[in-house]
């Protein structure tokens, strides 16, 4: 029997990367997975058939968790759909870097959009749900960078931080009720978006981290496994850094 049996999950952004581990990983471990994908549409259309072939049921969702009626339909879908809504992960977000003098305001409301919004869009969509379960699990992927701050982000490092923020909140409000909140922190995880980057300087990041490697999606995925899982019934309000010790 696997760990999240029985348990329907949403994975927000998972048609690649991260969120397509998480989901692949969830499914593997018994969960009724659903997810969302915006821009890559056949890649999220291919990621519902590979996930079927776990046995559990499964559904993508074109879904934008940055605009709030979109996400109370997508919540309400899948509670109609699956019966339940046991654990949410937020995992969709994107990067649009500069340094804040050359930062737009554009380019500083995508992020907080795209990153921290969809994070309240989603739970608030769920509350109601999880508390009258008196049970849930919401997992939210934030970022070392929400910890320590990154030059030339300033938009992602404060959406992360934000989620962190959020994160303890929300534990906080819904303990009561059974429902946890956790955050989960990534470093540097290798994924489509590193392979085009420069090996030398990728290297160089590697050779920085005390474990000596970059991370792998599936690093995140077991850690987001935990916190869904019942292993994890008594954590919650905490943020676990997947890093490598990069933040030792």
């Amino acid at each position: 029997m696997g760990l999240l049996e029985g348990k329907t999950a949403l994975i927000t952004g998972a048609s690649k990367g991260i969120g397509k581990a998480i989901a692949t990983k969830f499914a593997q471990e018994g969960a009724n997975v659903a997810f969302t994908y915006l821009s890559s549409v056949e890649k999220g259309q291919a990621l519902e058939g590979e996930l079927a072939a776990f046995g559990t049921k499964v559904k993508g969702y074109r879904s934008n968790a940055a605009e709030f009626a979109a996400a109370e339909e997508l919540v309400n879908g899948i509670v109609s759909e699956f019966g339940s809504l046991d654990i949410i992960v937020n995992n969709a977000g994107i990067t649009r870097d500069n340094l804040l003098m050359r930062m737009t305001e554009e380019m500083w409301d995508e992020v907080i959009n795209v990153n921290l919004k969809s994070c309240f869009n989603t739970v608030k969509a769920a509350t109601r749900t999880m508390m009258k379960q008196r049970a849930g699990s919401i997992i939210n992927i934030t970022s070392v960078v929400g910890i320590k701050g990154n030059a030339g982000q300033a938009n992602y490092s404060a959406s992360k931080a934000g989620i962190i923020g959020f994160t303890k909140s929300v534990a906080l409000e819904l303990g009561s009720r059974g429902v946890r909140s956790n955050a989960v922190a990534p470093g540097f995880i290798e994924t489509e978006m590193t392979d085009v980057l420069d090996e030398k300087t990728v290297q160089g990041w590697r050779d920085a981290i005390p474990l000596k490697r970059g991370g792998n999606p599936e690093d995140v995925a077991n850690a987001c496994v935990f916190l869904g899982s019942d292993m994890s019934s008594y954590v919650t309000g905490q943020t676990i850094v997947v890093d490598g010790g990069m933040l030792t």
